[in-house]
């Protein structure tokens, strides 16, 4: 057995529940439903966008995890269902399965009440899993989040299905930059909340931010704007 080398100097990190410690770490007694756990919850907080989720497969193809796995004769696929029956069963993690492009796949998110929510909203048929991205199979990726999802989690709290929408908007109206930058501001001065990010981005958009740039230099001003509004009749052009 090769020995482990120590943890370099610079190195991302993965956040886990204090829950995981002091309620569910205690619980579990197998060594492989522990390892599945913990890989599941480092590969759903290395996803990006607000459904997060991994797939059987996804597990199943994880090559150095599947090899991990001690102590039975069963198959790897037979060892990974019973593992995941467990974990679904102790209440970690709630499974569905989804029809997407024709096939039938069995998905599995962490059991939060945002993600109860989602499933409910999924099985209704308020949302879809179209257009939600899936990682490849393979080892979870070591490159920081990015997405603005990722970046509030990290900074200001839960992602709950409100605060969801509410960064979805904000994405279709600021440039990304400015989301990520005024998250940024509200962490250094010690509001983290949403509704002081969206005050910085509204005065950011219609005061200017100190790099200079306004709101209107990052998408298309109708010449027309002002002719055509409620006062038209008082501006000439």
């Amino acid at each position: 057995m090769n020995s482990f080398r120590g943890f370099p100097a610079r190195m991302g990190f993965t956040p886990l529940p204090n829950l995981f410690f002091s309620s569910l770490l205690p619980q579990i007694g197998d060594i492989n439903e522990l390892k599945i756990t913990l890989y599941i919850l480092a590969a759903v907080y290395r996803k990006s966008g607000y459904i997060r989720f991994v797939s059987y497969h996804e597990l199943l193809a994880t090559t150095s995890l599947m090899r991990s796995l001690k102590g039975t004769s069963e198959s790897p696929d037979e060892v990974l269902r019973n593992i995941l029956r467990k974990a679904t069963q102790r209440g970690t993690i709630l499974h569905m399965v989804s029809n997407r492009d024709g096939a039938t796949e069995d998905i599995y998110f962490i059991n939060t009440e945002a993600n109860q929510q989602i499933i409910a909203r999924l099985q209704n048929g308020e949302l879809t899993l179209e257009g939600s991205k899936i990682e490849p199979p393979g080892e979870i990726s070591t490159e920081e989040p990015t997405d603005i999802f990722t970046i509030y989690e990290q900074n200001i709290g839960m992602l709950t299905p409100m605060i969801a929408e509410e960064l979805a908007d904000a994405e279709k109206q600021y440039p990304p930059d400015w989301i990520k930058d005024a998250i940024k501001e509200a962490v250094s001065l010690n509001k983290r909340n949403w509704r002081y990010i969206s005050r910085i981005l509204e005065r950011w958009s219609t005061e200017g931010r100190g790099d200079g740039t306004y709101r209107q230099d990052s998408k298309k001003t109708d010449p027309d704007k002002y002719i055509k509004g409620e006062y038209g009749h008082m501006v000439r052009r």
